[in-house]
């Protein structure tokens, strides 16, 4: 039994976090998280749909004929700092000096990948002319050059991009401007999250940013708004304290900083579940901050937005109506083979081999229980390299078999057949999920009774030279979705465009 000290309790009540979630946590490293269990890769005709241009079009104007009548939310994770995309950059300020060495050496002495194709692309940086305009060159040499001007790019005293949130850099140069991703994102959300000439946007921050975001919607907001002729109704939230996960050291013990505190860390992108279930609309559009294209693209990006939200709609409209029916009781046989068809078909439900041997009051419970969920529609792009989560059919602890979005630590790589579902899986998940969260009578579901806490991960950590054990909560689109009904729809690459490092916004997709 772990002994806790007044300290300990004090600290976990300044977080909201109750002594019996610590407990869990420890038994979860204790016990540990088994892989996931994957039964077959999700491919076209079997757990994917993939339309026609014909269809696509009916589903868009579908989507159309509603907005005027639909709450919509545009949902974007943006607390990512800036500091990761970087990080190539950072190393060579601490590994490279001009005054002994020309750029050309360095290259060739390291091979840096990274610093070649920002050194080649420098002009092409929508931060470029702010950079330079900032510097007082006295050398042509091209190394002194990229060095200075990342210099500039990250020091403290100067531009300190390092600091900013990935949201609030330059990420597309236009003709008179730079456009951030926060603008981008206000841009799009006027395309397919606009209804009755307003749009709602609400974006996961770092609390220390909440003042730059604002900032950045008083410069941005007012222009995009006469530019589009929405206005915008745009709010923030903060992870909570409360969702910090338990560190232990290598006996499955809390770990202590050097003060003696217990060391606690932010629990991942999962933890974003509980600022989703403090969200409520008809429609909610999720997708991360970094992934914006220029605008060239944003109507085939919102053509694909716009087909997932039809094809929500559309299935969601008849889940109601059965939902509707079995609450009132008076279903027959084959009222009942009609729901569980529906399920199995267009909700992608799978059902044990003993269902159909069960009374008829059983088989209402669980068409009840499968049809009352929430319904997210996942965008799925061909596997071209990039990482992401994969789309799979897993079984469960439970013997139940379900649709999921499951990154590759989940997967045991020592299975051979395991590796192979991996490796020869199709499509993979760009964060890209139009949902919905109410039920037929339009009370919203409690997400929180709907994640799978077995989807978590452990990982390996070092704090203050000694090695930890971190827990990581079951991630937003992942197992914290785990347990609802679930579509996947393939999507074209052009809705995928992440900058995961600075050299990424040298990508055609990034140049306007």
């Amino acid at each position: 039994m772990i002994e806790l000290t007044d300290k300990d309790i004090k600290q976990l009540a300044e977080k909201g976090i109750s002594k019996e979630t610590m407990l869990s946590h420890i038994n979860t490293f204790k016990e540990g998280i088994p892989f996931v269990k994957l039964e077959n890769a999700a491919v076209i005709g079997n757990g994917i749909l993939k339309f026609s241009d014909a269809e696509e079009k009916k589903l868009i104007a579908f989507y159309d004929s509603k907005l005027k009548d639909l709450d919509i939310l545009k949902f974007v994770p943006a607390s990512g700092a800036a500091s990761r995309m970087f990080k190539a950059l950072f190393s060579f300020l601490g590994t490279y000096n001009p005054a002994e060495e020309t750029l050309e050496a360095y290259l060739t002495r390291t091979n840096d990948k990274d610093i070649k194709k920002f050194s080649e692309g420098l002009e092409r940086f929508p931060f470029y002319k702010k950079v330079m305009d900032r510097l007082n060159l006295k050398s042509d040499a091209q190394g002194e050059k990229v060095f200075s001007f990342i210099a500039d790019l990250l020091g403290e005293n100067a531009l300190n991009y390092g600091f900013f949130p990935k949201g609030l850099l330059p990420f597309h140069k236009y003709e008179s401007s730079a456009a951030t991703p926060f603008e981008e994102h206000l841009k799009e959300g006027a395309l397919y999250a606009g209804s009755n000439e307003k749009a709602n946007l609400h974006f996961t921050i770092s609390e220390q940013h909440e003042e730059m975001f604002g900032e950045e919607f008083k410069a941005s907001g007012p222009k995009v708004s006469a530019d589009t002729g929405i206005t915008y109704n745009v709010d923030y939230s903060f992870q909570k304290p409360s969702t910090d996960t338990l560190a232990v050291d290598m006996d499955n013990n809390p770990f202590r900083n050097e003060d003696g505190s217990v060391l606690f860390r932010p629990g991942g992108h999962g933890a974003l579940i509980q600022n989703l279930n403090e969200q409520d609309a008809d429609v909610i559009f999720i997708k991360n901050i970094d992934n914006v294209a220029v605008m060239k693209d944003a109507k085939a990006v919102a053509d694909s937005k716009k087909v997932l939200a039809g094809v929500l709609l559309k299935e969601q409209e008849k889940a109601f109506e059965y939902a509707a029916l079995l609450d009132s009781g008076n279903v027959d046989d084959a009222q009942l083979e009609e729901i569980k068809n529906f399920l199995g078909t267009n909700l992608n439900v799978r059902f044990t081999d003993d269902f159909d041997s069960k009374s008829d009051n059983d088989k209402i419970e669980i068409l009840k229980d499968k049809i009352n969920r929430p319904i997210r529609i996942c965008g799925m792009v061909k596997n071209e390299g990039e990482p992401g989560g994969g789309p799979f059919w897993v079984t469960n602890g439970k013997g139940e078999v379900s649709l999921q979005i499951i990154e590759s630590a989940q997967i045991d790589m020592d299975n051979s057949q395991q590796a192979d579902l991996l490796k020869n899986s199709t499509h993979f998940n760009p964060v890209d999920l139009v949902c919905a969260v109410r039920n037929y009578k339009g009370e919203k579901f409690d997400l929180l009774k709907f994640v799978d806490e077995k989807q978590g991960f452990i990982t390996g950590k070092t704090k203050d030279g000694k090695e930890l054990k971190a827990l990581e909560l079951p991630g937003l689109w992942n197992g914290a979705m785990a347990f609802w009904n679930t579509i996947f729809v393939e999507v074209p690459l052009v809705t995928f465009n992440p900058v995961k490092s600075v050299v990424d916004l040298l990508k055609d997709s990034h140049q306007a």
